[in-house]
């Protein structure tokens, strides 16, 4: 898997956010060509030489040690998304490790998660694949994306979603975060499956399709999504703070279930109970 321009851009993006003076490092004079830290001064930072860094930002992270991954994770002040991410670029800069980690297709949802779902009630739940593709819910996460389950393309996406449909724009109440967030998430995915063909056709759509995907693709930030909380402006219910957490599915790798709740007696338990009411509604209707 030649990777190469991907591991350059990432480790120069990382290089130039990072002053010397955060580093801890002497600024000598005024006219530094770089917004960062130059190439030497991460060397020196991550005890390897001038030359060898230089070879590892044009790409050639093939057969780096773990010990100099850390030590250039720690030269850089990679978060640990970023560490894993570094990580998984060396993984896929070598043949036999990528091959081994090269993914089939999607796998289905499970039918004990599918059970699963339709048994959750009183919290909208999703399940999606690392392209955020929403592949099954029940009744209230169907609800609470109503507006992604509107756009005739299937699967419903997230990151189309967030860059193509404007309704995005009041949907999430932090549509820029929501924004970056996504397209960390798709680094991430990036990252650790290079191999997935609908991946690299979705990319290749967005950054088509949309300036506003492109210029934060070419940032090379990566987010790990795991859970916090996610502010909404419902269409049907009006304002919505939720709490949320990813759960992997063992069973299907790739796959993980999104569960979204709010504290008991709040505004937002109130209107989610209002969304189960309005969701029954239109599956009565439905019929």
């Amino acid at each position: 898997m030649d990777n190469r321009d991907e591991i350059r851009d990432f480790l120069a993006t990382r290089r130039a956010r990072i002053t010397p003076a955060q580093a801890g490092l002497p600024a000598y004079g005024t006219n530094r060509r770089v917004p960062g830290l130059r190439r030497e001064e991460v060397a020196m930072l991550a005890g390897v030489s001038s030359d060898y860094y230089v070879r590892l930002e044009r790409g050639n992270l093939a057969g780096v040690s773990e010990q100099v991954l850390e030590s250039l994770a720690d030269a850089l002040q990679l978060d640990e998304a970023e560490r894993i991410h570094l990580q998984d670029l060396a993984r896929a800069a070598s043949p036999r490790p990528a091959r081994a980690r090269r993914r089939g297709p999607t796998p289905a949802v499970p039918d004990s998660v599918q059970a699963m779902l339709a048994a959750m009630t009183g919290a909208p739940a999703v399940v999606r694949n690392d392209r955020l593709d929403i592949l099954a819910t029940n009744p209230l996460g169907h609800a609470l994306y109503d507006d992604l389950f509107r756009d005739p393309g299937q699967p419903a996406n997230h990151a189309r979603f967030a860059f193509l449909d404007e309704r995005s724009r009041d949907f999430w109440v932090d549509w820029q975060r929501a924004a970056d967030d996504t397209v960390g998430i798709l680094r991430v995915a990036a990252g650790s499956n290079p191999y997935d063909k609908q991946l690299t056709a979705l990319i290749g759509e967005l950054s088509t399709r949309s300036d506003e995907f492109r210029v934060r693709w070419a940032r090379h930030d990566v987010h790990l999504h795991r859970g916090g909380a996610k502010k909404i402006n419902h269409p049907v219910v009006g304002r919505l703070d939720l709490m949320y957490d990813t759960l992997p599915i063992a069973q299907a790798p790739g796959l993980t279930m999104l569960v979204y709740t709010a504290p008991p007696g709040s505004p937002t338990a109130d209107a989610l109970a209002m969304l189960a009411s309005w969701a029954a509604t239109q599956a009565v209707d439905a019929h």
